[in-house]
């Protein structure tokens, strides 16, 4: 099966959203009002670095029409907050770190008045050093941006002996790398309703990827029991792991809490872009060796992540990035430090890919340089260092086995891209001798789920209803990602029904089970895995009670299918509505179980494994320096496609994240302040940069023994197409990309050369 956008079929169903979203009926989170509701705003620092000496906000209180102007000292629980370490402030007291630290907020009437009321508060600052640099604020006499130190996390994984084996290497490389500080830019930006209820409850209406978690971050702020808080969180307008920690929620509950009316509290994009999460900008600096055989040796990695001013999740994802480093290859000799530091930039935080895009980008330049030094074919050296069935994982622990990683390899090798190798000027119907292109690839693995030693909750719920319908609970959200369409889609094909059959419940705290958050790759999966193991209860329970009613039913063998009970051989025997219509309570079947994982005690550390390789051609234009993405070629091994439409979909999307992340974004700060605010200045991809052809050729085959079902690709597509970018631009004009974005000045600097029509299948 290939897919792209000209493929159909029977699997191909109109997402259960999909009108909606088009047509733009469906109401986002951020669209919702209330009668009565005030407009809720975020003082933000002015500073990126200083004292507070003190905060006035009596001039905002007296404006008319202002309900509430809150400090810190409003807070009645805990004043922070973080999914792994809740030492955000809700409201700076002290000091601020950097511009987007909220120091008061206000709730009025309408919008001008909000922002007026906003303008009066007065704050005084004591300026303190500033620290932008990463590697400045590691030094032993930079200032402390927290009491433990300005390095949040540090990891090490050694074996062998790396040092001795590079006096052995025929070739060495060394390179440091550069990936920029990424924004999400999610169509809706953060955002929510907060509604107090009348018997003292709190409903928020909020964009999250856990509503659980976000649900007890709230009730520890505000000082209430969680059961108290009901947190809705469908559906969404993109995420791509940029909701996935708190961002107004706090504010919005707070003012509502205290002013007993709804509040509506919606970041502009500029607020957005001020306070919101970022991917990691990294320096990675690489050094690896080989021997004459292009069999990697010896492999050292320093990893440098920006985590800006707060953890979040800096330290999982500086454990991604140092897990990731060594990829789908086998080597035997590894010395991988990593630091995630503190500064005065922007949070950055958990973005899809998970520090495997900068890990990624890395060690594929790696391979490329190798197989340059020994003048073969940079896909055969990828080959000759792959990881084979039965292999352990990157970081020496236990993993669920496949082939994965050779199938991608090899199917990418009889890829059309690959075997046609570089097209020519003429090939390409340019004539100008300014316009040259090139083909490169690349390959990945990439984790799904938590890992090793963090909480990976799972389950769900299967019930018919007394209204006849089958109803699957899920504690998951939908953002874009097409978790419903997936969820109906396996409904569908594991238990028979038909689309008109199915109820599907998400995104309420007060109904849902923990069914872990919506993150990492993981939902479908879990989705996949949790049906599994409801089937066989679930079928046997409605077909028992149906059996019950109707005594003559026991004389067939009996199955669910489309509208009700069916015989083996076909023909309905009795409809789900007539079956609920004399049950006296609905049937409910639940299963609780975590996320597989390895027995390797190393926190973060995987088990299961999505493996993916790109080839893509590219083409540059000497006289400006701008890329440009032709056609990409995906393969991934990733297990049965649960639905064809959202999977490459997940491709697509991924790939034109990735595109972004490697030719144009980077949210440039100065400062401690954004120099790119708004989309004006920050270029992501549009329909004009993504119209080239774009095939992803599903490999759907596990081991027979394997019981984990489909694995995740919500990531996959957006980590390996930099390296394959940059190799397509060696080979059409000569030169090593070592930082992202790729700057159009550098390649404008490129002499007009002949492009080389190289065959980079030659060596297989």
């Amino acid at each position: 099966m290939l897919l792209n956008k000209e493929s159909s079929g029977s699997r191909w169903r109109t997402r259960p959203d999909g009108e909606g979203k088009v047509s733009g009926k469906l109401q986002y989170l951020t669209d919702m009002r209330a009668e009565e509701m005030l407009i809720g705003r975020v003082l933000r620092s002015q500073q990126a670095h200083a004292r507070i000496l003190s905060v006035r906000i009596e001039k905002a209180r007296e404006v008319p029409g202002v309900h509430a102007v809150i400090t810190h000292e409003d807070v009645p629980g805990l004043n922070g907050f973080g999914i792994a370490l809740p030492h955000q402030p809700v409201f700076c007291s002290e000091r601020v770190r950097y511009t987007g630290d909220a120091i008061a907020a206000v709730a009025a009437e309408t919008d001008e008045i909000a922002e007026y009321a906003l303008s009066l508060i007065e704050v005084d600052y004591e300026l303190l050093p500033l620290l932008e640099n990463p590697e400045e604020a590691m030094k032993s006499d930079a200032v402390l941006l927290h009491a433990e130190g300005n390095v949040l996390h540090h990891t090490e994984y050694r074996k062998g002996e790396p040092e001795a084996e590079f006096k052995d290497c025929c070739h060495i490389v060394e390179e440091t790398y550069y990936t920029p500080r990424q924004m999400h830019t999610y169509m809706e930006t953060e955002g929510g309703l907060f509604i107090p209820e009348d018997n003292g409850r709190l409903t928020v209406y909020s964009a999250t990827q856990h509503g659980l978690m976000d649900r007890m971050q709230l009730s520890r702020i505000l000082a209430i029991p969680q059961e108290d808080i009901r947190v809705i969180s469908s559906p969404i307008g993109g995420s791509f792991g940029g909701k996935d920690e708190l961002n107004v929620q706090p504010y919005g509950a707070l003012l509502a809490m205290l002013t007993l009316r709804p509040v509506r509290l919606h970041n502009s994009r500029a607020e957005s872009v001020r306070a919101g999460l970022k991917r990691h900008p990294m320096k990675i600096t690489m050094k690896t060796g080989c021997d004459h055989e292009g069999i990697i040796r010896a492999h050292q990695v320093r990893i440098i992540s920006d985590t800006g001013a707060y953890a979040t999740l800096g330290a999982e994802v500086l454990n991604f990035a140092t897990e990731h480093v060594m990829g789908p290859y086998i080597i035997d000799h590894v010395d991988v430090e990593g630091f995630a530091v503190y500064t005065n930039n922007g949070v950055s935080g958990e973005f899809r890919g998970f520090g495997g895009n900068q890990a990624i980008f890395a060690l594929e330049g790696q391979i490329d340089r190798l197989a340059e030094r020994l003048q073969i074919d940079p896909w055969e050296m990828r080959r000759r260092n792959l990881r084979k069935y039965g292999d352990l994982g990157p970081l020496g622990q236990e993993i669920a086995q496949t082939d994965g990683a050779y199938q991608v390899w090899e199917a990418l090798a009889d890829s059309p891209l690959m075997t046609e190798g570089a097209y020519t000027d003429k090939d390409s119907g340019f004539v100008e001798p300014w316009i040259v292109t090139g083909t490169g690839a690349a390959i990945a693995m990439h984790g799904a789920g938590l890992g090793y030693g963090i909480p990976d909750p799972a389950g769900g719920r299967l019930s018919l209803t007394l209204e006849g319908k089958i109803e699957a609970v899920f504690g998951y959200e939908e953002f874009g990602q097409g978790l419903i369409a997936t969820m109906e889609q396996m409904l569908i094909e594991q238990f028979g029904l038909a689309a008109e059959d199915i109820s599907i419940v998400i995104g309420d705290t007060d109904v849902v089970p923990d069914s872990g958050s919506s993150t990492a790759s993981r939902s479908t999966s879990m989705m996949w895995m949790a049906l599994k193991r409801l089937r066989p209860d679930f079928a046997s329970r409605v077909l028992q009670a149906a059996a019950t009613i109707k005594p003559e039913l026991e004389d067939y063998e009996m199955k669910l299918g489309p509208g009700g009970i069916w015989k083996e051989d076909g023909g309905l025997l009795l409809t789900y509505k007539d079956l609920a219509e004399r049950i006296s309570e609905p049937i409910v079947c639940n299963t609780k179980f975590t996320y597989p994982t390895t027995p390797f005690k190393r926190v973060g550390a995987h088990f299961l494994y999505t493996y993916s390789a790109i080839a893509v051609r590219v083409e540059v234009n000497l006289l400006t320096g701008r890329v440009r993405v032709l056609d990409q070629y995906h393969t991934v091994a990733a297990g049965p496609v649960a639905n064809p439409q959202g999977y490459l979909g997940q491709i697509e999307g991924g790939s034109s994240m990735a595109v972004g992340f490697t030719l144009s974004e980077d949210a440039v700060m100065s400062g401690g302040s954004y120099v790119t605010k708004n989309l004006d200045t920050y270029l992501v991809p549009t329909i004009a940069d993504m119209n080239g052809s774009i095939q992803v050729q599903p490999i759907e085959d596990l081991p027979d023994h394997d019981t984990y079902g489909p694995r995740g690709i919500g990531e996959v597509g957006s980590v390996n197409l930099a390296p394959a970018v940059a190799s397509a631009i060696f080979q059409a004009v000569g030169k090593r990309v070592t930082k992202l974005p790729i700057d159009p000045e550098w390649l404008q600097s490129t002499p007009f050369i002949p492009q080389k029509a190289v065959n980079i299948h030659a060596e297989r």
